[in-house]
């Protein structure tokens, strides 16, 4: 069971993310590696941010599949940005992707391994 956890002496967390998770009794724990745009057939790594990162979930969400979990099994999120310009937009998708789920969350704002790539997501699911 995943409980969000947001202190009062704290300020409000926004953007689909809460200040800590508890997790009680989980009976399985997946750790996704840092995941990155690429993995469609052509190997072509997208120029645009939005599509590299709609590709990086997408990818996320492929190995929480095989683990017969999804979205809501997120308890936390690392996410790296190659710039802080894709801030905002790094949040829009988040969003879609998450819904109304707010697991714990990093974002870093650092070189990425690749120079093509603009971001990597790692990430922790319980269930």
């Amino acid at each position: 069971m995943i409980t969000n956890l947001d202190p009062a002496v704290l300020p409000a967390a926004t953007g689909n993310y809460t200040h800590g998770t508890l997790v009680e009794n989980p009976r399985r724990v997946v750790f996704v590696s840092g995941q990155v745009p690429w993995g469609d057939e052509d190997g072509v790594v997208p120029t645009d941010f939005a599509e590299q990162c709609r590709m990086t979930w997408r990818n996320v969400l492929a190995v929480l599949a095989e683990a017969d979990m999804g979205v809501a099994d997120l308890a936390k999120v690392t996410i790296y940005l190659s710039d802080r310009r894709y801030r905002a937009l790094n949040g829009e998708i988040r969003a879609e992707v998450l819904g109304e789920h707010r697991p714990a969350l990093t974002i870093i704002i650092t070189d990425i391994y690749a120079e093509e790539w603009l971001l990597e997501i790692e990430a922790i699911a319980v269930a």
